[in-house]
């Protein structure tokens, strides 16, 4: 069998689309706030890989710092970045202040968990390894 129908598992096919569509995200907490631990990150990841999979999207890669997480996405072309990005946050603000009110209360100011701004970059240009490898470095807080 040629090369070319040898299956890609990064290559995904709907009815009428072939597509392999990847964005790396960075959330960051209001005022930029120092307040994950590896517990809330521990968590956060398993409520951002939830809401993932009610959008069809594959959580790739995630981690962070004390203050801002990454995230690796791997989506189909019906679904709106922005959607996407505002139902991570979200599910994620309500969650996290309902399972850590005192550690999150304590850092937030004006009721609002994650800061309206975001990064969404393609990626396309480096490959997915290199991104991965650098979201897999973050220095996790202890």
């Amino acid at each position: 069998m040629s090369p070319r129908w040898e299956p890609n598992p990064s290559i995904r096919r709907g009815r009428t689309v072939v597509y392999t569509l990847h964005a790396h995200l960075v959330f960051t907490p209001k005022y930029r706030r120092h307040i994950f631990t590896d517990e809330m990150l521990t968590r956060c990841e398993e409520i951002m890989r939830k809401v993932c999979e009610d959008f069809e999207t594959e959580l790739v890669e995630f981690n962070g710092e004390r203050d801002h997480v990454h995230l690796l996405v791997h989506y189909p072309p019906k679904v709106s970045v922005s959607k996407l990005v505002g139902s991570l946050k979200g599910v994620s603000a309500r969650r996290l202040r309902q399972e850590f009110t005192g550690q999150v209360n304590r850092a937030i100011m004006h009721g609002h968990f994650w800061s309206p701004s975001y990064i969404a970059a393609s990626c396309g240009g480096a490959p997915l390894e290199i991104i991965k490898e650098y979201i897999e470095n973050q220095k996790r807080p202890d």
